[in-house]
């Protein structure tokens, strides 16, 4: 597993980086997916997440990739789909958004649970919805501190295509991913927390 996941990341992290786009962009939209690597890597003997978890977080950080390498707003087949949709903007950032709320919740749920830091579930999923909105907001405000010091050179950064509710949509989906990764994936991840080696010491 572990080769594979290596193998997909670096080859779309590679393939990411010959000539994107805006090379600006590309470094503050794949920094998350480096970031999360180096942090991975760090915690993998120590403190090792279940596959589910880390084939999550792969799959973020390619759709971190992917935007990096076109502009949120200009990836291809989000383009081509737009009129099977009736789009009027390129909503590739929205499938980011949902990705920013449901990996980080399985993530924190995984955290959560196996440190044993809330006692109820429905505290649990409480807490793991705050947290995924918290990011949202806080990753909004990056958004925003980097349009200041860029001026008009970061809205391929924001990818807002004129959209005035942009932001909020944005945390919107993140929320709706946070609750669709809870709902959706309770069960399966039990199963691959109780699989994991030494499992009821964590």
């Amino acid at each position: 597993m572990k080769g594979l996941w290596l193998g997909a990341f670096f080859a779309t992290l590679v393939w990411s980086g010959i000539s994107p786009r805006d090379y600006p962009t590309w470094v503050l939209e794949v920094a998350p997916a480096v970031i999360a690597f180096i942090v991975l890597a760090l915690t993998y003997n120590r403190f090792r997440l279940t596959p589910l978890a880390y084939w999550l977080v792969l799959a973020h950080c390619i759709v971190l990739m992917v935007g990096g390498h076109y502009t949120y707003a200009e990836v291809p087949l989000f383009d081509a789909i737009k009129p099977l949709f009736g789009w009027e903007r390129n909503n590739y950032d929205k499938l980011g958004h949902f990705m920013q709320g449901f990996v980080p919740a399985l993530v924190a749920r995984e955290v959560l649970i196996r440190k044993q830091v809330v006692s109820t579930a429905a505290w649990r999923n409480f807490f793991i919805t705050c947290f995924c909105l918290a990011v949202s907001a806080f990753y909004e405000l990056i958004e925003w501190w980097v349009a200041l010091l860029a001026g008009a050179s970061s809205q391929a950064f924001l990818a807002t295509q004129g959209y005035e509710w942009d932001t909020q949509a944005d945390m919107a989906w993140a929320l709706l991913g946070a609750v669709a990764a809870l709902v959706l994936l309770g069960r399966v991840h039990d199963r691959q927390l109780r699989a994991l080696p030494g499992s009821d010491r964590d």
